[in-house]
């Protein structure tokens, strides 16, 4: 009976020395595995271990390579090169040998933690080391050395990293092997022990070395010409002083460095060239104060440059001019001298007019958000995703339409709800379906809907298979599904049991798999739990920017991800970018902390990936956008596989493709000054531009569906961006920009910019004076006043501007929102104005009705007038 027991108690024991042997081994790996099942569950097990690869094959190789330098440095001082001391000496030189062959016990782990602490920037930047290697010739040269711009984006940053470490690990390699030297010398010296021979060539290989790796430094610093900003606010890059005096004096500065260092070396050895070595210091130092003094270059500025800016800047402002255009992918701008018509009514008669009526977007996403929310929310625990603007093929027709994403936020059911643990990750787990309308709507009438309510009715006909959001930007917790508990919305009725019969997540089917997924999470519930199922699945990481960014940290991603409807499910389509700071003599933006993920400063950019992020399963797929933007070429040779072209994307989610707004915002901005191709005119700076501004803010770009440019590029999708530009300190009209993509049935995806550019014989007013128009308009400002009396606030929206013909058309419309809790914006009127005229009704149709009446009047009196 006691062995009975006692086996009972080994046994007892046994499991739960296993069992507390399993929860450690997962504490620890439970990271690990989960990161590991996560990229296996998106079909990217290789890309996880390649990546995990190349960190510590690059990491573990510097640290490797300053370890080797100093171990085998110490090692060769202590043992072999310096003083040999017989094992049988004694006093001092007994403790000598001691300290020489016990030495490695110390020696080894300071080279290694010396070795650390010299590799910690190439730890923090190994995907730079990974574009050292991998990245390719960008087949452009920069203007001022001819070197290929890849040695720039790639290969210049680690130089520079790899010049500074090197320097400070042969300095203490110097420093510490000659105080070793030293040492030995001193506490042999009563012997009369000579300095050894060896000693003195490691000391001066270690001389020769240094003073080579600060050669190198001397000649890296010609490339800092290329980023000096000393010129602006006239041009960026290098100029006349730069290139006529700083870079001789750097070219002299290797030299006689170069010489300083030789002279000493000869004179160490041989107690010769000690004049050489003065006069070269000598030298030395005078350049190098001729590059700190700021006298000279202050001078040559006064006297010569400016006396003659053009002439001695021409062509450093031309190199600035070409590279900017060139980073910020410029060059191939299209310019179309507007023609301004003496008749704009002519310009809104006739059946095409109905076209542009069709697509004008009276209501801005931010007014309809609010719309979208009151009245398709439906269920207090869905919030729309912001209002993406789109364009779908609606009964044969092209047109503009605003959605929005129903998707789950658990923040808005009651506390007590929203924290149970069945509820945030079995229960509320997912969002349903769309909400669409059309750009075009007509005012104090109801709502015209394209797709609502939980049924996703659609009088137009859409239908999605599947359309569950599971995946979304809101920052969703974890969740298990399919389960027992799971809601889902079918013919809009709730608590219906949820049939989830997608693919993605991460197996949680056995024992093992449910502990690490427990102990990951710090949650029991996910192991105990009766609701999980064997064909459960753990999903994490379910905001789109959050998945995107742990799959691929090196591309920057576009602010506004928009969703695309198809038969089949929902689609999230993100545009992201590939940036650098590195472009030769191109000039630098430094952009907000919000804005880009946080990148402080870039002078170069490519919108070179198109992301596919499947809103049921969660699936992910990049596709290259720009096959000539070298950095994207690069990754994709270090990731085969990962990045498909973007041929493969299907044609649905092709269809709508655009021209993302971050970049064509950041363009404009570059643009405005850049257009002026030519040194004399770019010197002058008067015809700058500037974002046109309502208001204290700059406008930001807008998407119409509109055939605006078909003569220039027949090719071109109707569905684009516009951007207005003003004369810098004015407010009229300089030019409209325009941005889209090519039709997909003329050829693959490529992106097309446009700039309508306005002649000088008509003024052309711009945004901010048809605000003061509309201000003047007695009939509106007592429309408006009337509205606020009856307790209401009345908000404008966005100017829309446009080229119709050979005029321009002025768009606004009017909102109406109640004073009392709940707010929703109602569309009242929209504004129309051309040719100086003003006018508000209910509807576009109306509203270009009397704009025509107007003109036509006009154009009669002003026929009188000049009879």
């Amino acid at each position: 009976m006691r062995n009975w027991k006692r086996l009972a108690l080994m046994l007892g024991a046994g499991v739960l020395l296993l069992a507390l042997l399993a929860l450690i081994v997962g504490a620890l790996l439970s990271h690990f595995l989960i990161d590991l099942w996560w990229f296996l569950s998106l079909d990217f097990g290789g890309y996880f271990w390649l990546r995990l690869l190349y960190r510590y094959i690059l990491s573990g190789g510097v640290t490797l390579g300053f370890f080797v330098l100093f171990f085998a440095n110490f090692w060769v001082a202590s043992r072999y090169l310096g003083v040999y001391v017989r094992p049988q000496a004694k006093g001092k030189l007994r403790l000598l040998h001691r300290f020489q062959t016990g030495a490695m016990e110390v020696y080894t782990p300071l080279s290694l933690v010396l070795a650390v602490v010299l590799a910690l920037p190439f730890y923090r930047e190994w995907e730079a080391g990974l574009l050292f290697f991998f990245g390719p010739a960008a087949g452009v040269q920069d203007p001022v050395y001819g070197n290929d711009v890849g040695f720039y984006l790639f290969r210049l940053p680690i130089f520079l990293m790899l010049q500074r470490e090197l320097l400070i690990t042969f300095l203490i390699l110097l420093l510490a092997s000659f105080v070793l030297y030293w040492i030995e010398h001193r506490v042999a010296g009563e012997e009369k022990v000579p300095f050894p021979t060896g000693a003195k060539i490691h000391l001066t290989l270690l001389a020769i070395l240094v003073a080579l790796i600060q050669g190198w430094g001397f000649m890296l610093e010609r490339f800092s010409l290329l980023y000096v900003s000393s010129h602006e606010p006239v041009f960026y890059g290098p100029g006349f002083v730069e290139m006529r005096y700083q870079l001789p004096l750097i070219w002299l500065s290797v030299f006689f460095f170069l010489s300083v260092s030789g002279a000493a070396i000869v004179y160490a050895h041989r107690r010769q060239g000690l004049a050489v070595g003065v006069a070269s210091g000598i030298c030395l130092l005078l350049v190098l104060g001729l590059r700190k003094l700021e006298l000279i270059p202050a001078l040559l500025e006064q006297y010569i440059v400016r006396a003659n800016p053009v002439t001695t800047e021409g062509r450093y402002m031309r190199n600035n001019i070409e590279a900017t255009l060139a980073a910020y992918g410029l060059t191939k701008v299209t310019t179309v001298d507007f023609k301004l018509s003496r008749q704009p009514e002519n310009d809104i008669t006739g059946r095409e007019i109905e076209d542009y009526i069709a697509n004008i977007p009276v209501w801005d996403e931010a007014f309809l958000s609010d719309v979208y929310q009151q009245l398709q929310g439906l269920r207090p625990y869905y919030q729309f995703s912001p209002v993406d603007v789109a364009r779908y093929s609606i009964q044969g027709q092209v047109q503009q339409v605003n959605l929005a994403a129903r998707e789950v936020n658990l923040a808005q059911l009651p506390r007590e709800a929203a924290e149970t643990w069945e509820n945030k990750h079995l229960r509320y787990t997912h969002g349903y379906g769309v909400v669409m309308t059309p750009a075009a709507q007509e005012g104090e009438r109801p709502m015209t809907w394209y797709i609502y309510d939980l049924t996703l009715e659609s009088p137009v006909g859409f239908h999605i298979d599947d359309p569950d959001i599971y995946y979304g930007q809101e920052n969703l917790p974890y969740a298990i599904v399919p389960n027992k508990l799971e809601i889902a919305e079918i013919a809009g009725t709730p608590q219906t049991p949820a049939k989830y019969h997608g693919g993605g997540g991460i197996e949680i089917k056995s024992l093992f798999r449910k502990l690490i997924a427990a102990i990951y999470f710090q949650e029991p519930k996910i192991f105990f739990s009766i609701n999980v199922t064997d064909e459960s699945r753990l999903r994490i990481r379910r905001n789109i920017r959050e998945r995107i960014k742990e799959l691929a940290p090196y591309l920057i991603l576009d602010s506004d991800p928009y969703i695309v409807v198809t038969r089949e499910r929902l689609y999230w389509l993100v545009d992201a970018y590939t940036v650098s700071r590195w472009y030769p003599v191109s000039k630098t933006t430094v952009l907000a902390d919000d804005w880009l993920d946080g990148v402080s400063e870039i002078n170069y950019i490519r919108n070179s990936v198109k992301i596919v992020v499947d809103a049921y399963d969660g699936h992910v797929d990049f596709y290259i956008a720009d096959p000539e933007d070298p950095i994207i070429r690069a990754y994709s040779r270090a990731y085969p596989g990962v990045f498909k072209p973007i041929a493969a994307m299907p044609l649905e989610l092709q269809a709508q493709l655009r021209y993302p707004r971050d970049i064509f915002y950041l363009q404009m901005r570059i643009y405005a000054k850049y257009h002026q191709r030519q040194p004399e005119l770019f010197y002058q700076q008067s015809e700058t531009w500037s974002l046109a501004r309502t208001g204290d803010a700059p406008k930001r770009p807008y998407y119409l569906t509109v055939k605006l440019v078909e003569r220039e590029h027949p090719n071109l999708q109707p569905f684009v961006q516009i951007c207005p530009l003003t004369p810098i300190g004015r407010d009229n009209l300089s030019a409209l920009a325009l941005a889209g993509v090519r039709d997909l049935k003329e050829g693959p995806y490529r992106p097309e910019l446009v700039v309508y550019q306005f002649g000088k014989e008509f003024q052309v007013e711009g945004p901010a004076q048809i605000t003061a128009l509309i201000d003047q308009n007695p009939e509106i400002s007592a429309s408006f006043t009337l509205w606020g009396q009856l307790g209401s606030e009345v908000r404008r929206g966005r100017i829309i501007v446009l080229p119709i013909g050979h005029s321009v058309l002025y768009v606004q419309p009017v909102y109406l929102i109640s004073a009392g809790q709940t707010k929703i914006p109602q569309l009242m009127r929209v504004i129309v104005s051309m040719g100086g005229v003003v006018v508000m009704e209910r509807t576009l149709k109306e509203s270009f009705d009397k704009l025509r009446r107007l003109l036509e009047e006009k154009t009669r009196q002003e026929g009188r007038l000049l009879g």
